[in-house]
């Protein structure tokens, strides 16, 4: 088994959801950068959703510690470790259904894996609370980065919930300019907002859940990064939006849709602009060869619903192999896609940060 990441800065992400703590490790950081805790505190706050009746009802106060790595505000260049300590656990919930594999959850392959010694509690190293370090971690690579290249900006939008979609149809120069009238539910077309929020309170009172499609993207973004073949730009950045739970597909630009268009219409056709190279549309997500040209890399991530729902589910007891029904009690999302945006960008930023890492300093 293996929790990490990264070619030239590793990832490595550790803890169960009701265990002590949980958190992560970064190693390769480069020394010498100022890390701001208060910006670390602030994504984490959105990924928290803190405040909002659309999230779960567990509440962590989710402080990151750092503990190694970090000294007089700046990084060290040895491994940064952050630990986030859990708090608000209901683990007698989880005991009495120990036995029953939840449907969509890694309950049943867990079991396969590690032959029953799996953390079943909230769903241990499988659940979504290990996406808390993803983001510390992902705070930290944003800083960084922003030091690094000032104009560069890691950002994303709700596109869909449930069968409410944004259709607006967004160009290259777009992204950059993206403001939200609310920012903690960023839709480009605002009219949309409360068709989405009317989706997650009906899922959720009729003991459902919906999923939902993020958008993610990173302006500012130097050309030249990446690798052809099997190292490019979409694998990298790939690997780590399949790591968050709950992520079943990922596309880049115009994704699916370029398969219906003609050549003509899906070539995004260079021209000069103030003496640097643009393209007049974005079809291709900032990447050819699996290298990126300088346009937004632009990206989605569908998530599907939340699996713990209240509705009584067919499903198997283990310790009886006798088919049986489970009603899911506890403190669930009726939706994540809230709770997701930051995460995605994290796993941007981070990813961009690799591949700058590997650059050897070349766009600095």
């Amino acid at each position: 088994m293996t929790s990490c990441w990264g070619q030239h800065i590793h990832l490595s992400i550790f803890g169960e959801s009701h265990g002590p703590m949980i958190g992560a490790v970064i190693d390769g950081l480069p020394s010498g950068f100022t890390i701001d805790e208060a910006q670390i505190a602030a994504e984490m706050d959105r990924r928290s959703a803190r405040g909002k009746d659309l999230a779960t009802p567990r509440k962590e106060a989710d402080r990151v510690r750092i503990v190694s790595g970090y000294f007089n505000g700046k990084t060290t260049g040895t491994p940064l470790t952050g630990i986030i300590e859990n708090g608000n656990t209901y683990s007698s919930d989880y005991e009495k259904t120990k036995n029953k594999m939840r449907p969509g959850h890694a309950d049943y392959t867990a079991f396969l894996r590690y032959g029953g010694f799996q953390d079943y509690r909230g769903g241990g190293h499988f659940s979504g609370r290990l996406t808390a370090p993803m983001v510390f971690a992902g705070a930290v690579a944003k800083q960084i980065l922003a030091q690094k290249v000032p104009a560069l900006s890691v950002g994303s939008r709700i596109v869909q919930i449930g069968q409410v979609r944004d259709s607006s149809v967004l160009g290259p120069k777009d992204y950059a300019a993206l403001q939200y009238a609310d920012a903690g539910f960023p839709v480009v077309d605002g009219t949309l907002k409360e068709a989405m929020i009317r989706e997650i309170t009906e899922a959720r009172a009729q003991k459902d859940s919906v999923g939902g499609i993020v958008e993610g993207y990173i302006t500012g973004v130097p050309g030249g990064l990446g690798s052809p073949i099997f190292d490019n730009v979409e694998s990298r950045l790939a690997s780590f939006l399949f790591a968050i739970p709950a992520v079943k597909g990922v596309s880049f630009g115009s994704g699916f849709d370029i398969s219906g268009m003609r050549g003509s219409e899906a070539n995004d056709a260079f021209r000069m602009e103030n003496g640097h190279v643009v393209t007049a549309t974005n079809h291709n997500g900032g990447i050819n060869g699996g290298i990126t040209n300088g346009m937004p890399i632009v990206f989605r991530v569908a998530f599907k619903p939340t699996p713990s729902i209240a509705q009584t589910q067919a499903t198997i007891d283990m310790a009886t192999r006798e088919n049986t029904e489970l009603a899911i009690q506890g403190r669930h999302d009726p939706c994540i896609v809230i709770r997701a945006l930051p995460v995605v960008e994290s796993a941007a930023a981070l990813c961009l940060l690799d591949l700058m890492m590997e650059a050897g300093g070349r766009h600095e």
